[in-house]
């Protein structure tokens, strides 16, 4: 596999770059800007539609009112998600021009549907936020299917692009340059793409539920425990409380995908030096370089949670070169990192859902919002650790086992500078975010709080 690998990245130019560093730096802190947005993109507009859902139905103000200031929340949103993702497209050509010249017939399909999934979102999101008072009823919450439908089109074509990276095919290497190329085959046939897309389907209702969640079990903290919140706390958290157990299972499906496709990248995950039958599981510790060190060992549960054979053989981190590996310790740490936060929030849902199936209300303990609290930025923390998992455990390739990063990166000056300008754009971008949300909880309800 060494020589396959070596022969197969050798076909690119090594580039002069200095800021190679930086530039991945870049490109991570954009993605990791911009991917709790998408979530909001793919889960809240359906939270928000099954709010105006309950008013049709029931015609209880309250579901109305809460639709109506939840859309407000999801255009301000989606307008910050404009600037972020404008960003990250002009990222890729501007900071890796050689793999966006080299593949960009292969995967240029998936931008374009997201394009056309982005500006049906735009258009019907403005439709439905300002049609409130202006359209009958029904009519208004049919306008807002597309944007729900648009939200989840836009991140899978996006997310087919990234499994295409991490699984390359749809395509014949000529001169440097992909020919003979399928960009359907390629993007929507790719080992990767459904467990990608599932996985992050589902992630976008643990971080949108659990941080909407986290707002309202904050004011119950402070005394603020109307009908209003207590409505918007069960919505948001029901959403979340699902997700989160079911997750663990999309979670081990994925792993499985990943043992099978890309070894070397659960190698890593898991610090396991060389390849070895009935490979052991090893939670914390530190990768020596040869193997984990302070960790708590379980026998042979590598090999059960990846091939659901106690005794199957693990391949190692010796079967590649040192220049094939990515980075262990950051590989290990953001996988353990995203696997015990997954698991306390999943944990949490299924309290949760237990008090609220079993008793018929919600969990009356401080201590139990205060999880909440804490659930919400925690799920982000697990999000962004996830995909620096997928990532990070794909280098040193941008394209796995064809092109490496090191071949795509650009060679012009002067990336520090837009590394520091950056910094500032999402500094400013944060800071108006919150003063809008801040300003949007300060309205007045149109409901009776305590109704």
């Amino acid at each position: 596999m060494t020589a396959t690998l070596a022969t197969v990245g050798g076909v690119f130019a090594m580039v002069d770059q200095d800021y190679l560093l930086q530039a991945r730096q870049m490109q991570a802190l954009s993605l990791a800007v911009h991917i709790p947005l998408v979530c909001f993109g793919i889960a809240f507009p359906a939270m928000v539609l099954f709010c105006e859902w309950r008013y049709l139905r029931t015609g209880d103000s309250l579901f109305r009112t809460l639709a109506q200031r939840w859309s407000k929340v999801m255009l301000a949103l989606f307008a910050v998600g404009v600037v972020t993702g404008t960003i990250l497209s002009f990222e890729l050509g501007l900071l890796w021009p050689v793999f966006m010249a080299s593949f960009g017939n292969v995967f240029g399909l998936g931008f374009t549907l997201e394009g056309f999934s982005f500006f049906i979102e735009a258009i019907f999101i403005s439709i439905y936020v300002y049609g409130w008072d202006r359209l009958a009823p029904r009519l208004h919450f049919l306008t807002g299917i597309p944007v729900a439908i648009a939200g989840v089109t836009g991140s899978l074509t996006v997310i087919s692009v990234n499994g295409w990276m991490n699984h390359p095919g749809g395509f014949t290497l000529r001169d440097g340059r992909a020919v003979d190329e399928h960009p359907w085959s390629a993007l929507f046939g790719n080992f990767f793409f459904w467990h990608e897309f599932v996985h992050m389907y589902f992630a976008g209702y643990i971080v949108t539920g659990f941080l909407v969640a986290a707002a309202y079990a904050w004011g119950f903290l402070r005394g603020r425990w109307g009908r209003y919140q207590r409505t918007a706390l069960t919505i948001a958290l029901s959403a979340a409380a699902i997700a989160a157990p079911l997750q663990v299972v999309i979670g081990d499906w994925a792993a499985r995908e990943v043992a099978t496709e890309q070894p070397t990248k659960l190698a890593a995950i898991e610090g396991l030096g060389p390849t070895t039958r009935g490979a052991p599981e090893h939670l914390l510790g530190w990768y020596n370089g040869h193997e984990v060190v302070f960790g708590i060992e379980i026998p042979r549960l590598l090999s059960l949670l990846a091939f659901h054979n106690p005794n199957a053989t693990v391949q190692g981190l010796d079967a590649v070169a040192p220049q094939d590996r990515p980075p262990v310790n950051v590989e290990r740490f953001a996988f353990q990192t995203m696997v015990g936060i997954g698991t306390l929030l999943a944990l949490l849902g299924v309290v949760y859902l237990y008090v609220r199936l079993r008793h018929k209300r919600l969990p009356g303990s401080p201590w139990f919002y205060r999880a909440v609290v804490l659930a919400g930025p925690l799920s982000v923390l697990a999000l962004v650790a996830g995909w620096i998992t997928t990532e990070v455990g794909r280098q040193p390739w941008i394209v796995y086992g064809v092109m490496r990063t090191s071949q795509a990166v650009t060679d012009a000056r002067g990336i520090p500078i837009g590394y520091g300008t950056l910094i500032v754009v999402y500094l400013g971008l944060a800071a108006g975010v919150g003063w809008l949300l801040r300003r949007f909880s300060r309205l007045p309800l149109e409901v009776d709080r305590d109704g």
